[in-house]
């Protein structure tokens, strides 16, 4: 799981809950460039690929797995978006691809 950069969260912070001390704080790190000191709030297995960018890229908003982020004081695990079952559902539900290797990778070589 990568994080997204400070300046793709700023694209709605610039207007949405900018006076948070937090969000402040994230538009320093934007501003100069540096990077976040970001704090996991969610983990998947072993074996999955899973990048903020390529949700981003298909139109997902946050509040989609992190719930409602805008009256959030912190990032925080908001919804159970590391299971196998409720990424399914949610490829389904949005017509995107569900066969194994959208998510996971094989080790190369082997039958």
């Amino acid at each position: 799981m990568t994080y997204p950069a400070s300046s793709t969260c700023m694209m709605c912070h610039a207007s949405v809950a900018r006076t948070k001390p937090a969000i402040q704080k994230l538009a320093g790190f934007a501003k100069s460039q540096e990077a976040v000191p970001w704090v996991r709030v969610y983990a998947v297995l072993p074996g999955v690929n899973w990048t903020h960018r390529k949700h981003l890229e298909a139109g997902m908003k946050c509040e989609t797995c992190h719930g409602q982020v805008a009256q959030m004081e912190t990032m925080s695990e908001a919804t159970s978006v590391t299971t196998m079952g409720v990424c399914i559902r949610c490829h389904t539900a949005n017509n995107a691809p569900t066969v194994c290797q959208t998510c996971h990778s094989w080790p190369s070589g082997g039958s």
